[in-house]
C-alpha cells in the first residue's frame, strides 16, 4: 500500500527501461497514426489503450456539449491516493451540513504519522497544531497520508462509503486508513484493491457534479476546486498539455497501479477523465512511467480533440481564460459598449486577464455570481453581440481625432518613462495612481535582500531551506519541495526568473528579522503589524511562530524602506504580489525603485538572464536539478534588459523594463496593460519614442 507519489530515486534498470522506451516508441507511432486517419475521440484514444501493458479504466467526457468516450468504464480498480478525492467530498458534506468546521483544530500526535508520500510525518513534530482546512489541502496538493488519516478520523470511512452510496457512486469506496489495514473497515476488498477502489465512469461523474456546483453547494465546490487546482503531481494529466492550461485533479500512485482523474480547463470548457491502471509490467517511480505516460496522452489527445488548432468557439459553448477567435473578439466589442466606464479592451480576440476582469464586472453590474466564465447562460442574459460589422459607433460615442504631436498610445492604465542614469520621470500618464502590482512587487522584495547583502556580501551564500509555508504558496512558483535548500543566490534567480511566489516567501522567512534593521520599522504605511496579511503569502499549511514573524517583519521593513526612499504612493501586504486591495504602488514610485535596483549589478545580472539551472537538496540528501526560465520576452530583443513581469486579474498585465540605446538608458513602467502581448508592445513604442527626449524637456 506504500503510496510514494513524488518520491523520485532513481531505481529503474533493465526491462522497466526498456519497457517504457518500447512504450513511448509505440505513443509516437499512434499519434502520427491517429493524426493521419483519426478524428473521433475513439480513433485517438483506443489504439493507446490498446497498446499499454496493463488493465486499463478510462472515461472521457466534454461537460460543455456532452461528448464523451469509456473503456471498461465499470470495472473496478484500485484508486492509490485518488480516493483521497472523495474523501475530500465527504468532508466537505459534513463541513456545509455543519458537522465539521473547517477552522477547527486537529493536534498531530507521534502514533498518527505514516510513512510514504507528505510532508507531516517527517518535517512536523508531534504536538502540532492545524486546521482541518490545512490538514484537507496537505492531502490532496502534496498527497500527504498523515493528513489523510487525521481527516478521516473526522470523517469517517463507513460514512464516506455511504456518502459515496448516496451519490449513486457504488464502487468507489475506502476501506482502510493509509497504512493501517488491520482496522479495514472491509477486509475483502482491502486485499483486492489495497486503499479504495472506484471506476473511471463514478470518477467522471464525481468531477461533473462538483463543476456543476452540485456537491454542498457553489462554496464548498469552489473550495475543494481550489484545493484540487493545486496539486502537485505534474507527471500525468498535465505532463503534455500546453503551458498555462489548468486542471483541478487529484492522482494516485502504487507499485503496480497508477491513477489519475481531473477536470481540464479548455477553452472549449470543462472536460472531465479518470485514467485508472493496474497490474503494470512497468512498476518504476520515475516520472516517464508508462502508466504516466498513457494518462498523459490520453489527457493531451482529449485535450487536442475538442480544442483543435484555430477551430473558432461556438456561442453556447464555455469560454474562459485562453480563449482564442472572432467570438471573442465579438465579446470585447460588446463589452466595451455595455460597460460604464467601459474597460477599453483590446478586441484581440484573445480572451485574457483583461477581458476576464471585464466579464466579472459585467456580471457584478448585473448582480450575477462574478465567475468569470461565459457560458449559454452568459450568452442569453448579455443578448445581442456587437460584431465587427455591426454599428458599434451608434453605441460608443467617437473620440476625436489623434493628436499629431506627443506620446504614442498604449494600452496601459497607467506608465512612466524614466531616464536610468538620474531617474527622472520624462514622461508619464496616470504615474501617481495607486494601483495593484502584481509581481512586480518582487522588485521590493529582492532590494531589500541585495540592500542587506550589500552590507554583509557573505549572505549570499547561505542557504536556504524551503518551509512548507513557502512550498504551498500559490500563483506563479519555483516548484521547490519543503525541506529543499539552495543558496540566497541562486534562490533570487527563482524569485526574479520564473516570478516564484514560494521563493518571496522562503527570502522573507530567511531576512526578515535581518531586513528589519536596515530601517525603523517602527511606522508601517497605514498597515498595522497585525494586519500584514499572511493569508497571501500562500500559507495555508502551518508553519512556525517564528517564520510568521520574519515574514510580517519582512513587510514591515518594506514599507519602511519605501518611505525611507520617498514611495508615496506604495503599501506592502506581502512580498509577492498576490492579490490584495492594499498591496498597491504607482508607476513613478515603481520606476523610481528600480532605477536605484538597477545600480546593483547583482540585481542587473539577475533580471537580465534568459535561463537558470542550479542543484537543489532535499532533506534527505538528494539532489535535483531545476531550471527556470525569465518570464519577461523583452530578454528576446536587443537593447532590453529587465526588469520583472507581473499579472493578476485586478493588476491586469504589468511590465517594468530597461532598454538603452547609445548613451541613453530608459526605465518604463507598464501598469494595467489590456493583455500580456500589449504590455511588450506598449514598452517598446515607449522606448522608441523615449530616444528623443531628455531631461530638459
Amino acid at each position: 500500500m506504500a503510496d510514494l507519489i513524488r518520491k523520485r530515486e532513481t531505481r529503474t534498470q533493465g526491462r522497466t527501461f526498456l519497457a517504457a522506451s518500447i512504450f513511448a516508441c509505440l505513443i509516437c507511432c499512434f499519434r502520427s497514426h491517429i493524426e493521419a486517419r483519426g478524428d473521433t475521440l475513439s480513433d485517438r484514444l483506443q489504439p493507446l489503450i490498446s497498446a499499454h501493458p496493463g488493465l486499463v479504466s478510462a472515461s472521457v467526457k466534454h461537460l460543455g456539449n456532452g461528448q464523451e468516450f469509456h473503456f471498461e468504464a465499470d470495472r473496478p480498480m484500485p484508486t492509490a491516493s485518488l480516493i483521497k478525492l472523495p474523501l475530500m467530498v465527504s468532508a466537505y458534506g459534513k463541513i456545509a451540513r455543519g458537522e465539521l468546521q473547517l477552522g477547527q483544530r486537529i493536534v498531530l500526535r507521534e502514533d498518527d504519522k505514516v510513512p510514504g508520500s507528505g510532508i507531516l510525518t517527517d518535517h512536523f513534530s508531534a504536538g502540532t497544531d492545524l486546521s482541518l482546512r490545512d490538514a484537507i489541502h496537505l492531502m490532496i496538493v502534496f498527497s500527504d497520508n498523515t493528513a489523510t488519516n487525521l481527516v478521516v478520523d473526522q470523517v469517517g470511512l463507513r460514512h464516506l462509503n455511504d456518502d459515496m452510496e448516496g451519490l449513486g457512486l457504488s464502487q468507489t469506496r475506502m476501506n482502510s486508513k493509509v497504512y493501517r489495514r488491520i482496522d479495514s473497515v472491509d477486509p475483502e476488498r482491502s486485499e483486492r484493491f489495497g486503499l479504495g477502489s472506484t471506476t473511471s465512469r463514478e470518477m467522471v461523474r464525481l468531477l461533473e457534479l462538483l463543476e456543476r456546483s452540485e456537491l454542498h453547494g457553489s462554496d464548498a465546490c469552489a473550495a475543494m476546486k481550489e484545493h484540487l487546482l493545486v496539486c502537485d503531481d505534474k507527471t500525468k494529466i498535465l505532463r503534455r498539455l500546453p503551458e498555462g492550461v489548468r486542471a483541478a485533479h487529484k492522482s494516485g500512485e502504487v507499485s503496480a497501479s497508477r491513477t489519475e482523474a481531473g477536470i481540464i480547463y479548455s477553452a472549449s470548457g470543462p472536460i472531465a477523465l479518470a485514467v485508472l491502471t493496474s497490474d503494470n509490467e512497468d512498476r518504476s517511480f520515475d516520472d516517464d512511467n508508462a502508466a504516466h505516460q498513457l494518462i498523459g496522452q490520453i489527457a493531451d489527445e482529449a485535450y487536442r480533440h475538442f480544442n483543435p488548432h484555430g477551430e473558432p468557439i461556438a456561442a453556447g459553448k464555455p469560454m474562459g481564460n485562453g480563449a482564442q477567435g472572432e467570438l471573442v473578439a465579438d465579446l470585447q466589442r460588446t463589452l466595451n459598449a455595455r460597460i460604464d466606464p467601459s474597460p477599453s479592451l483590446s478586441v484581440d480576440g484573445e480572451f485574457g486577464p483583461a477581458t476576464l476582469a471585464a466579464v466579472k464586472t459585467f456580471q457584478g453590474n448585473q448582480g450575477w455570481e462574478t465567475t468569470g466564465v461565459v457560458d449559454a447562460a452568459f450568452w442569453e442574459r448579455l443578448g445581442p453581440l456587437n460584431s465587427a460589422e455591426s454599428a458599434i459607433e451608434q453605441l460608443v460615442p467617437r473620440t476625436p481625432a489623434d493628436p499629431e504631436t506627443g506620446a504614442p498610445f498604449v494600452t496601459a492604465a497607467a506608465w512612466a518613462v524614466l531616464d536610468g542614469q538620474s531617474g527622472k520621470i520624462l514622461a508619464s500618464h496616470e504615474c501617481q495612481s495607486q494601483r495593484e502590482i502584481a509581481s512586480t512587487t518582487k522588485i521590493m522584495t529582492a532590494w531589500m535582500v541585495l540592500r542587506w547583502a550589500q552590507r554583509h556580501p557573505e549572505v549570499l551564500r547561505e542557504r536556504v531551506t524551503v518551509s512548507p509555508r513557502a512550498s504551498s504558496t500559490e500563483g506563479s512558483s519555483t516548484r521547490l519541495r519543503p525541506g529543499e535548500s539552495l543558496t540566497v543566490d541562486e534562490l533570487m534567480y527563482g524569485l526574479l526568473l520564473p516570478s516564484g511566489n514560494d521563493a518571496a516567501v522562503a527570502l522573507a522567512e530567511h531576512f526578515g528579522n535581518r531586513v528589519s534593521e536596515l530601517t525603523d520599522c517602527a511606522t508601517v504605511h497605514g498597515q498595522p503589524a497585525d494586519q500584514v496579511d499572511s493569508a497571501v503569502s500562500g500559507g495555508t499549511t502551518p508553519d512556525s511562530e517564528s517564520g510568521r514573524d520574519r515574514l510580517h517583519a519582512f513587510v514591515k521593513a518594506m514599507n519602511s524602506e519605501s518611505q525611507r526612499l520617498g514611495l508615496a504612493g506604495t503599501n506592502w501586504t506581502n512580498t509577492n504580489g498576490l492579490p490584495d486591495t492594499k498591496n498597491v504602488s504607482t508607476a513613478g514610485d515603481l520606476g523610481a525603485l528600480s532605477v536605484q535596483a538597477m545600480r546593483i549589478d547583482t540585481f542587473r545580472r539577475y533580471v537580465g538572464t534568459r535561463r537558470f539551472t542550479c542543484a537543489v537538496t532535499g532533506a534527505g540528501g538528494y539532489q535535483r536539478q531545476v531550471t527556470w526560465e525569465n518570464t519577461n520576452q523583452l530578454l528576446d530583443t536587443d537593447g532590453f534588459g529587465g526588469i520583472k513581469t507581473g499579472t493578476t486579474d485586478r493588476a491586469g498585465s504589468c511590465l517594468v523594463g530597461q532598454a538603452t540605446s547609445g548613451d541613453r538608458e530608459r526605465v518604463i513602467v507598464i501598469l494595467g496593460a489590456a493583455s500580456s502581448e500589449s504590455r511588450y508592445t506598449d514598452i517598446r513604442n515607449l522606448f522608441r519614442w523615449s530616444r528623443s527626449l531628455n531631461e530638459e524637456q
